[in-house]
C-alpha cells in the first residue's frame, strides 16, 4: 500500500519528527508544568493510599470529573489535620503527568480543609490591604478615657456578652450611664448593622467610649467583625472604640481597627471602667497622705513661730547686757587661771632645768670618774692576774708535754741518737759501711766510734 492509499492518512517519512512513547509523555509533562504552574483545586477527597513510604495518594473529585493527585511525605507532615475519604478539602500543587503509565496527575504541596481555609486567606489578605493603609498604625490609636460619664456597648442585646458586660460596668463603676446600641452579631445583616450602630453612635457624641462585643464562636460566626466596613466604620467613628470579641485565641479586624483590644467583652468592660474598689483605695491613700502633709505643715509652722520667738527673746536688750556681763565675768575667769598656769608652768620648767643641771656639777663628775677610775684599776689588777695565772698553767702544761715528747727524755731512759759524720741520722745497719765512723749522742755527752762491723735486722721482735 502507498502513503497516499487512505484519505487524511500520512505515512512517517524522512522529515518528520517521531516520538517514542516515553518522549511524548515527557514533554507533555513539561508541557504541564510549565503551563499551568501552581493552582488550587477544590474538591471531595476519596481513594486516599498511605504506603509504608509515608507519601499520599488519593482522588479530588467533584460532581462532573475527578484528578488523581500525589502528595510527598516532605509535605504531608506539614498538614494540620487527618484526611479523610468524603471530606472536602483544598489543595494547591501543580499540574504533571506520571510518566510511567501517562496517567495526569495533581502533586499536591499544601492540603487544608476547605470553608476556614478561604476564609482564613481573606483574613489575612484584608488585614494585609488596610494595614498597608495605615489603618491599625499606632499613632491613629485614641486614649480612653479615665473616668467615663457614659459608656456606649455595640452588642446583641439577647446575648451572653450584654448580660456579663452590664454586670461588670455596674460593680467596677456605678457612675457611669450605659446606653446599648443593639445590633446581630453573626449572619448576613450583623456587618451592616454594625457599621450604622457605629455611624449612629459617633453622631450622637453623647458616649465617651464605645464597646463592640460579641461571644465566642467559630471563624465563620465572627466574620461580620472581619468586614471591611466595619473596620473603616471604626476608624472613621469620633469616640473610642475597644473590641472585645470571641475568646483570648481569637483575633478579627476589628480588633487591629479598633483603638484598644480586650481579649473577651468582660475584659473590654474592665478595660473601659475604672474599679470602684481601686479608686476608693487611691482615695483614702491621697486623703491620708493630705492628712500627713497638712500635720506635717503644722508641726513645721509651730516649730517656725516658737524660733521665732525664741530669737526674739534672745534679741531683748537687757538680756544682751547680761550675757555680756556673765562673758566679761569669764573672760575675767580665764585670765587668771591663765595667769596661774603661766607662773606654774614657768616654776615647773625652773625645777626641770636645775634637776638637769645636778647631774652635770664638776665635784659630782670629779668624784664620778675618780671611783669609775678606780674600779677600773682594781678590775684591771683582778684581770691581769688571771691571765697571768691561766698564762702560767699554759705554760707549765706545754714544758710538760714537752718534756714528755722530747727525745732527751728518750735519751734519759738509756736510748742514744746515732748519727753518720756529716750529720745524717741512721736508723738502718745498711746505711754504714763498716769502718766508717759514728756519732752516739747520749743523755749526757757524745760519742765518736768507728763501725768495725754492721749485722742486719734480727727476726725477734
Amino acid at each position: 500500500m502507498s502513503s497516499t492509499d487512505l484519505t487524511g492518512f500520512e505515512a512517517a517519512g524522512p522529515g518528520h519528527a517521531v516520538f517514542t512513547v516515553s518522549r511524548l509523555n515527557r514533554e507533555v509533562r513539561v508541557l504541564l508544568e510549565r503551563g499551568l504552574g501552581v493552582v488550587w483545586v477544590e474538591g471531595e477527597l476519596s481513594n486516599l493510599s498511605q504506603p509504608a513510604s509515608g507519601h499520599w495518594y488519593f482522588t479530588l473529585k467533584d460532581r462532573d470529573a475527578q484528578v488523581r493527585c500525589a502528595m510527598f511525605r516532605m509535605r504531608n507532615a506539614a498538614v494540620a489535620f487527618t484526611p479523610k475519604a468524603g471530606q472536602q478539602v483544598l489543595a494547591r500543587g501543580r499540574v504533571s503527568l506520571y510518566e510511567p503509565r501517562g496517567d495526569y496527575q495533581l502533586i499536591v504541596e499544601h492540603l487544608e480543609e476547605a470553608g476556614v481555609g478561604a476564609l482564613q486567606r481573606e483574613f489575612e489578605r484584608l488585614k494585609a490591604k488596610l494595614a498597608a493603609e495605615g489603618l491599625f498604625a499606632s499613632e491613629a490609636k485614641r486614649a480612653l478615657p479615665r473616668f467615663p460619664r457614659r459608656i456606649g456597648v455595640v452588642t446583641s442585646p439577647s446575648g451572653a456578652a450584654i448580660r456579663d458586660v452590664l454586670n461588670i460596668l455596674a460593680r467596677r463603676f456605678p457612675p457611669a450611664a450605659v446606653r446599648v446600641y443593639p445590633v446581630p452579631v453573626q449572619g448576613a445583616s450583623a456587618a451592616p448593622a454594625i457599621v450604622e450602630a457605629l455611624g449612629l453612635a459617633s453622631a450622637r457624641a453623647d458616649c465617651d467610649v464605645l464597646i463592640l462585643a460579641r461571644g465566642g464562636g467559630s471563624l465563620e460566626d465572627l466574620w461580620a467583625f472581619n468586614d471591611e466596613r466595619v473596620a473603616r466604620a471604626i476608624r472613621a467613628c469620633l469616640v473610642p472604640v475597644v473590641s472585645g470579641v470571641g475568646h483570648e485565641i481569637d483575633f478579627t479586624i476589628a480588633d487591629f481597627a479598633a483603638d484598644a483590644r480586650a481579649p473577651t467583652p468582660s475584659g473590654a468592660a474592665e478595660l473601659v471602667a475604672p474599679d470602684r474598689g481601686t479608686l476608693l483605695e487611691a482615695l483614702a491613700r491621697t486623703a491620708a497622705r493630705i492628712g500627713a502633709t497638712m500635720r506635717r505643715e503644722l508641726r513645721v509652722s509651730e516649730a517656725r513661730f516658737e524660733a521665732a520667738g525664741a530669737r526674739l527673746r534672745l534679741a531683748h536688750p537687757g538680756l544682751r547686757l547680761v550675757h555680756q556681763a556673765q562673758r566679761l565675768d569669764d573672760l575675767e575667769q580665764r585670765l587668771a587661771l591663765a595667769m596661774r598656769a603661766t607662773l606654774h608652768g614657768a616654776r615647773h620648767r625652773l625645777a626641770t632645768a636645775e634637776t638637769r643641771l645636778v647631774p652635770h656639777s664638776p665635784q659630782r663628775l670629779t668624784r664620778e670618774l675618780a671611783a669609775r677610775i678606780e674600779a677600773l684599776a682594781a678590775k684591771l689588777e683582778r684581770h691581769m692576774n688571771g691571765e697571768l695565772s691561766r698564762l702560767e698553767h699554759r705554760v707549765d702544761l706545754a714544758q710538760r708535754t714537752l718534756q714528755t715528747a722530747s727525745p732527751l727524755a728518750t735519751l734519759a731512759r738509756g736510748f742514744a741518737i746515732v748519727t753518720r759524720a756529716d750529720g745524717t741520722l741512721l736508723t738502718d745497719t745498711a746505711a754504714v759501711a763498716p769502718g766508717e765512723e759514728i756519732e752516739a749522742r747520749l743523755a749526757k755527752g757524745r760519742l765518736h766510734a768507728r763501725v768495725s762491723s754492721a749485722d742486719g735486722p734480727s727476726d725477734e721482735r
